[in-house]
């Protein structure tokens, strides 16, 4: 005889399921926002590549975590495809910016600056005349030279800045002023493009998370069906978490690698003092998919109240929920390491993009 579920324990098993459903789609599409931009701009130069290999490392121990601890399959099939979309995005930072490790920006070549051809530069390099003849020291002429070439340069540079209206005797010369930094124009251009950036990645971010509770609807709808179609009885009770070692090993390297791997992206910001080239959608995405794995680990219902619930029979004795509970959160506290304290790293990184907001992001 089966009895009415209370509106309660729906709640908190409805949340869980909501919360895991929205997370996998966030992190099913994290990387698109990313690979989209980089091959928009044809440069992948606002990622750091040790972010993104860290990152990998973090994914292949998430996956022998969650293989040796018997995880629900669904995860270790995303951790599998996590894998997979890091390298398509390694593999985009290798072809855009060659095979390198360093996150060192390009700077201006100064050899290129001073070999730079000019008015007097002679039309053959003299780099083989320097290693077979001893460099000979100034004289008078060269000196007058310099100094006519200097003077013709100088004025040459003037009379570039001055403008036709000025050449007449009734106009008078006078410096024109600066213009200012944010014209009106410009700023009323920058207003409008922070707005639609704003509103595709709201727009975006729904829509994900409108196909994450679609999704736990209908697996939802899927199970009831199967649950009514088939004999059920107390030995049907789901299985008691297990503890594995190793699993747990791989579960807090997996952590460790998730942390460490957004200080070189922090890093390459700052010393950049830019977040062009990186996709707020990107972070975002992984921002809330975190966040709702979080939510969907604390609600957690045991085994027993299941069946304390689905049967006229009480099966929590004593202290059992609040064991089962405890071990359930002390089994996933890697993850849940990794996933919190990612999140916090990423709301830096938010941080960053309202900061260097102005430097042409």
């Amino acid at each position: 005889m089966y009895s009415q579920s209370p509106g309660a324990s729906l709640d908190i098993e409805a949340l869980s399921g909501i919360c895991g459903s929205i997370s996998i789609a966030c992190w099913i599409v994290v990387f698109s926002p990313q690979i989209i931009e980089n091959f928009r701009r044809h440069s992948a130069d606002g990622l750091s590549l040790i972010f993104i290999i860290v990152w990998l490392l973090g994914d292949v121990f998430n996956i022998l975590g969650a293989v040796l601890q018997g995880v629900l399959p669904t995860m270790t099939i995303l951790a599998v495809y996590y894998t997979f979309a890091d390298i398509v995005l390694l593999g985009q930072c290798f072809y855009y910016r060659g095979f390198t490790l360093s996150d060192a920006q390009p700077t201006l070549d100064e050899e290129a600056i001073t070999d730079e051809a000019t008015e007097d530069s002679p039309l053959l390099s003299q780099a083989n005349d320097t290693s077979t003849r001893a460099p000979s020291r100034p004289t008078a002429a060269d000196a007058d030279r310099h100094r006519r070439s200097s003077s013709f340069s100088s004025f040459h540079s003037h009379l570039a800045q001055v403008d036709a209206a000025h050449l007449s005797p009734a106009t008078p010369l006078i410096a024109s002023s600066k213009p200012t930094a944010n014209p009106p124009a410009v700023s009323a251009t920058k207003t409008t493009s922070a707005f639609r950036a704003i509103l595709f990645n709201t727009t975006a971010l729904v829509l994900v998370c409108a196909a994450g509770v679609l999704g736990w609807f209908l697996s939802t709808r899927s199970a009831h069906y199967s649950h009514h179609h088939q004999n059920t009885s107390l030995a049907s009770e789901p299985a008691g978490i297990r503890f594995d070692l190793w699993g747990q090993i791989f579960g807090y390297f997996c952590a460790a690698l998730y942390l460490g791997s957004r200080i070189p992206q922090l890093l390459l910001n700052y010393r950049r003092k830019s977040t062009e080239g990186v996709s707020m959608l990107f972070f975002l995405f992984a921002c809330v998919g975190n966040l709702t794995y979080v939510m969907s680990i604390f609600a957690y219902e045991p085994g027993c109240a299941k069946m304390e619930q689905e049967y006229a029979a009480s099966r929590c004795d004593g202290g059992e929920w609040a064991r089962e509970y405890s071990r359930y959160v002390l089994i996933n506290t890697s993850w849940l390491i990794g996933s919190a304290g990612t999140l916090l790293l990423d709301l830096m990184i938010f941080v960053q993009f309202w900061i260097y907001r102005k430097n042409g992001t």
